[in-house]
């Protein structure tokens, strides 16, 4: 299994912000000796999306090579609730939540990860803590100040804003660092945020006499609305989950300037063609579109197939240059007798707050059979076959009770 181990990271650097422990990861690749790579996870409620599945795909092509992927479950650290990016306690979960989560984890990791048992483990953190001893567990708060875990940015945060840090929450880095140690990582993919729990697992491996893993994060992308990192609360992101067409119309919107990013960094496009999709994205109006269209193609392709691809291809093409009506036109049923604008997209649309839809409302982005609609207290007069569109390309059938 010795491989060429510079080639192995050159294939993985386009996705790679920071490494820690460069040389041990070149010496490991050249032993010729599987890897044990963690990837550890809190059993909360999951939705993994593009951003998430940069690591994941690292992984897999790590796999592919031989190398094991550990899935470490933290169903007993998802009993704490890791504070990374939080500004208040997270809610406990009930066993029976925690497992639910797990079974969907696993679930959504299969959709890049290779699951056979030669080069995929799964451990879950109460294996070793469920038996710890206090005594135990006292002495590896020890090797851990208090000066360490303050440092964290959004323990100062709390701290400067006068909000409590609760005593379970300290603890977790020092739990998440140790589950490095218990379960013999080699290396571990993570994102940036996760860089200082795991410079503790490093930390843990040396004092009590392991190899310290290799720590590589991975780079992060703003949101397909051009803002913050991709995120379930903010809505800005594309789900492993999502169907070829939602992925593929969410990637149509994206703005111009990101479109060579997320050809580096969510397709396996080769690099001389990345750069001259975000050349053509620079230019704008058609060449812009069309390299959104390549770039869409590229991730329905690498997780629906290239027939999905196509398919998704000849329908945008149909429905935005054509202006055709989708086939497959969701049904909404609408219960008032005389709907207005914005009760027609309340129902259509309601995971939508008011604001956001009297918004689309007011910019000229809703019609009704064809006709735009910019008063949210409008009563239009809808046939029994009555079609909405609210945005470039969302499509609904309303039919009255």
């Amino acid at each position: 299994m010795i491989q060429d181990a510079q080639a192995v990271i050159d294939r993985l650097r386009r996705t790679i912000d920071t490494v820690i422990g460069a040389e041990d990861l070149l010496d490991r690749l050249r032993s010729g000796r599987p890897l044990r790579i963690k990837y550890g996870v809190d059993c909360t409620a999951p939705e993994l999306h593009l951003g998430h599945a940069v690591n994941l795909w690292m992984m897999r092509g790590l796999q592919d090579l031989g190398h094991k992927v550990v899935f470490l479950l933290g169903d007993l650290t998802t009993r704490i609730g890791d504070p990374t990016g939080r500004s208040e306690t997270r809610p406990t979960l009930s066993p029976e939540e925690i497992e639910v989560n797990a079974a969907a984890f696993l679930d959504q990791v299969a959709l890049v990860l290779r699951t056979d048992p030669a080069v995929f483990e799964v451990r879950r953190n109460s294996e070793w803590y469920g038996g710890m001893d206090v005594a135990t567990l006292l002495g590896l708060f020890s090797q851990v100040t208090h000066a360490q875990l303050v440092a964290r940015d959004m323990f100062r945060a709390r701290i400067a804003a006068g909000r409590e840090i609760a005593l379970h929450e300290l603890t977790y880095p020092v739990l998440q660092g140790y589950d490095s140690f218990a379960m013999k990582s080699d290396l571990t993919i993570v994102g940036s945020d996760q860089l200082f729990n795991e410079q503790l697992g490093r930390h843990f491996q040396q004092r009590l006499g392991a190899a310290p893993q290799v720590v590589v994060t991975s780079t992060i992308t703003p949101g397909i609305d051009g803002g913050p990192k991709q995120s379930k609360s903010l809505r800005n992101y594309i789900a492993l989950t999502d169907s070829p067409k939602d992925k593929f119309g969410k990637l149509m919107s994206l703005p111009d300037d990101l479109v060579e990013t997320y050809a580096r960094v969510y397709t396996e496009l080769p690099l001389s063609t990345v750069a001259a999709l975000g050349g053509s994205a620079a230019v704008g109006g058609p060449a812009a579109r069309d390299a959104k269209l390549q770039l869409a193609a590229a991730v329905v392709t690498r997780y629906h197939g290239a027939g999905a691809a196509r398919a998704e291809l000849d329908a945008f093409t149909r429905v935005f240059s054509e202006r055709a009506e989708p086939e497959d036109i969701p049904a909404v049923v609408v219960s008032t007798a005389s709907p207005t604008t914005l009760q027609l997209l309340q129902a259509a649309r309601p995971d939508d707050s008011n604001s956001e839809l009297r918004r689309l409302i007011r910019q000229g982005a809703v019609t009704i059979d064809g006709t735009k609609s910019t008063d949210p207290d409008e009563k239009p007069t809808l046939q029994p076959d009555t079609i909405l569109r609210s945005g470039r390309r969302t499509w609904h059938r309303i039919r009255l009770r």
